[in-house]
């Protein structure tokens, strides 16, 4: 297939199951939530947000329960794909050249797999912001550290807590900022949004960004389909 070949956008090349577009929106869902009923407790100022959740008990009680809504179906995708986000040597060549991706210069960057470095970047990073914040989370619950006080026999100190919100307030705002890079760059390179609403993206576009795993989808008995002409 030519880079400059217009019947690339015809083609449509499968790059997410239905059950993995779930877990995606699951995520995504959970995490707006989380944001919301989250800020709505962080300060005085935002606490009008509670009304989205039918008031400041409501918000309380809903916001830990989202927050393990999160880290199980989050657990979902890593397993999902952290394979295809380990690293490779190409991710550094792409890191080196960020400039051209930046100014979107795709043929002075190296072929990359499904995942680039930038969404491998988003991948680890939230994966850890996800894991502290559940551990923080559950010392700042009061039914969830009872519950693993009781597991493990400990009792955590005044001074523990104070440390597990300070730690959770952080990464929690390290996540956000994430997501908003995440979710510019969806807006920003056209045609990627319909890989997690449609499955598929278009042959040009999987050419473009993503050229080494397009070169292995290609090679699978119906990845690739032909659009019915318009």
């Amino acid at each position: 297939m030519s880079k400059n070949d217009a019947s690339g956008d015809k083609i449509q090349v499968r790059r997410y199951s239905g059950s993995a577009r779930i877990n995606h929106w699951l995520v995504a869902i959970s995490f707006v939530v989380l944001l919301l009923s989250g800020a709505s407790l962080f300060h005085p100022s935002l606490f009008g947000l509670t009304a989205l959740f039918g008031g400041g008990e409501m918000t309380r009680w809903l916001h830990p329960w989202a927050g393990v809504v999160l880290a199980v179906s989050f657990l979902g995708l890593f397993l999902r794909f952290f394979v295809a986000n380990l690293p490779e040597f190409t991710d550094f060549v792409w890191v080196a050249r960020l400039k051209h991706v930046l100014s979107g210069k795709e043929d002075y960057l190296p072929e990359v797999g499904k995942y680039n470095a930038g969404q491998k970047f988003v991948f680890w990073s939230q994966t850890v912001f996800v894991v502290v914040m559940l551990v923080t989370g559950i010392g700042l619950w009061e039914p969830g550290l009872a519950t693993v006080e009781q597991w493990l026999g400990f009792k955590a100190t005044i001074d523990q807590r104070r440390l597990a919100a300070v730690i959770h307030a952080a990464c929690a705002v390290l996540a956000i900022a994430v997501w908003v890079i995440h979710v510019y760059a969806v807006i920003w390179v056209r045609g990627t949004l319909s890989a997690m609403t449609r499955g598929s993206v278009s042959g040009g576009w999987a050419w473009r960004h993503h050229r080494k795993w397009l070169r292995k989808e290609v090679s699978k008995d119906g990845s690739v389909k032909q659009q019915p002409a318009e």
